[in-house]
C-alpha cells in the first residue's frame, strides 16, 4: 500500500468513527428530534398592557418643554442686517395663545403669566391625542 492509499484509509476510519459518535449521542438523548425554540409573544395580550406598572418605567425620562412665541421666515440678507433694537415681526397676533411643545410636538396652548418675577405659562387648551396624530401627517 502506498502512502496515499494509507492516508485515505485512515481518513475513512476517522469519518466512520465520528458518525458512530454522533449517532450514539442521538440515541443517548432518547432519539428525540431537535425542534426550534418556542418564544413567548411580545405583543400585549390586553390584560394590563397600559397599566400603571408600565407607566412607572418612563416617568423619569427627561423631555424638553418649550413655549413658542411665534415664527417667521427671513432671508439671510435681512438676517445679517439685524442689529440691537431691530424689530422682527412674528406670525402671531398680540394676545394670541402661545404653543407649548414637548420634544417639538404641540401638546397644549396657553397664556404667559409672571410668577415671582419669572415667566410662566397658564395652560388654556390641551391638544387631544387625536389632533396630535392628525398634525403628524
Amino acid at each position: 500500500m502506498d502512502l496515499w492509499e494509507q492516508a485515505l484509509a485512515e481518513q475513512m476510519e476517522a469519518d466512520s468513527a465520528a458518525q458512530q459518535q454522533a449517532s450514539g449521542a442521538a440515541s443517548a438523548a432518547g432519539g428525540e428530534r431537535i425542534s426550534p425554540a418556542a418564544f413567548q409573544s411580545l405583543q400585549p395580550d390586553g390584560a394590563g398592557a397600559a397599566g400603571p406598572a408600565n407607566l412607572d418605567l418612563i416617568l423619569d425620562i427627561p423631555v424638553t418643554l418649550a413655549v413658542e412665541l411665534g415664527r417667521t421666515k427671513i432671508q439671510i440678507r435681512n438676517l445679517l442686517q439685524l442689529a440691537q433694537g431691530s424689530v422682527v415681526e412674528l406670525d402671531r397676533l398680540a394676545g394670541e395663545p402661545m404653543d407649548v411643545l414637548v420634544n417639538g410636538c404641540l401638546v397644549a396652548q396657553g397664556e404667559v403669566v409672571v410668577v415671582n418675577d419669572k415667566f410662566g405659562i397658564r395652560l388654556t387648551d390641551i391638544v387631544s391625542p387625536v389632533e396630535r396624530v392628525k398634525k403628524l401627517r
